[in-house]
């Protein structure tokens, strides 16, 4: 065997050597890095603008109504699949997507999860609401804990000692970071109680799914589809009842073009961070994945405090560095320790595959 030296091998690849996908179709080396840098970036970008939309959102003082901010998001995501479904006749060649028309029988299998999923979805507005985005990651970091918590009451399975102790290292983030923000006289406790109910829910969330994908033929654009449209016709007594309608009602910007317009592409944002984060799976790996979303964390955190112009103490950010370091840590961990189990446990190939469902769960808001 002929060892390349570093020079030629770093000349084939500028020079265009090639790979095989599995359509038979050769793609050089260059290309496909572009692609993973461009699909990466593009996660990136609809994910840290959504959650800053989010928050310019619910941070508007003249509308105190998180719940209809979200049940119209809810709303535009409905439209928007109707929209791609009618695309995808058009352009069949172009966009893919599958046939979205409703059935009752559906909508009362996905119930279950839609009402875990509006649970979930205003906890975690409330939780951006309180907090902002800055403290946002550690409000919201101990949904790693409450999957292995639910995988072990509901789904009945054992976790390694490697992966508690990374569950271990994210709840001392967590105590920390609380801690150094109480510091700062910028603590909200209601922020910290519903980032906490909000990260039990998209765990809750992710289990869910699994039990009713199969009333959905597995696709999860007709779940999204089915799941918002339950949603939004559940949030209607719920805004009556917390009052949002009537606080809309006295709303002085409720004929503003400029905030149904922020509304609008809050609901578009939310609707594409589901098809962003199946690209970046798609072509990189769900562990790949999970990193990147981990970094995109710590780089929408630096943002916010840049935005901000917050001044934050080393403990304040170790905090951060701790969470998100026990998050990577426990992927690698999982990833590692479903290699060496057989394929004869479904159950554990499926919880896995949660992993992906959180960041989708946790975009849809």
């Amino acid at each position: 065997m002929i060892q390349l030296k570093r020079s030629s091998i770093l000349k084939m690849a500028l020079a265009g050597s090639e790979t095989t996908t599995p359509d038979g179709q050769g793609e050089t080396f260059i290309f496909r890095s572009a692609r993973i840098a461009a699909v990466v970036a593009l996660y990136w970008f609809v994910s840290i603008t959504m959650v800053f939309l989010n928050n310019y959102l619910l941070d508007n003082r003249e509308l105190d109504a998180p719940l209809f901010v979200t049940f119209y998001q809810c709303a535009v995501t409905v439209g928007l699949c109707r929209v791609m479904q009618l695309l995808s006749g058009f352009c069949p060649g172009i966009i893919d997507f599958p046939s979205v028309s409703f059935d009752l029988k559906t909508s009362r299998e996905v119930l279950p999860l839609s009402v875990v999923f509006i649970c979930m979805i205003t906890f975690n507005n409330l939780c951006l609401k309180h907090v902002g985005v800055a403290f946002y990651t550690v409000g919201r970091s101990l949904t790693t804990v409450f999957n292995v918590v639910f995988s072990f009451i509901i789904l009945k399975q054992t976790t390694s000692l490697q992966a508690l102790m990374c569950c271990g290292i994210i709840i001392g983030g967590f105590w920390l970071g609380v801690d150094q923000e109480g510091l700062t006289g910028s603590l909200s406790w209601s922020g910290v109680f519903f980032g906490v109910l909000a990260s039990a829910f998209v765990s809750l969330n992710a289990i869910f799914t699994k039990k009713v994908m199969p009333a959905v033929d597995g696709n999860i654009w007709r779940l999204s589809y089915y799941n918002n449209i339950n949603a939004s016709i559940l949030f209607l007594p719920l805004l009556l009842i917390f009052g949002d309608l009537g606080r809309l009602v006295h709303f002085s910007l409720l004929s503003d073009l400029w905030f149904w317009t922020m509304m609008t592409l809050g609901g578009v944002f939310g609707f594409g961070i589901g098809y962003v984060t199946g690209l970046q799976i798609k072509y990189t790996s769900p562990l790949t994945h999970n990193v990147s979303g981990t970094a995109k964390a710590c780089v929408q955190t630096i943002i916010a405090v840049v935005l901000n112009s917050s001044s934050k103490t080393l403990l304040w950010w170790t905090s951060n560095m701790l969470i998100l370091s026990g998050s990577s840590a426990y992927t690698w961990v999982r990833g590692q320790e479903m290699k060496k189990t057989p394929p004869k446990q479904p159950e554990d190939s499926a919880t896995e595959k949660l992993l992906d469902e959180e960041k989708k769960s946790n975009a849809a808001v």
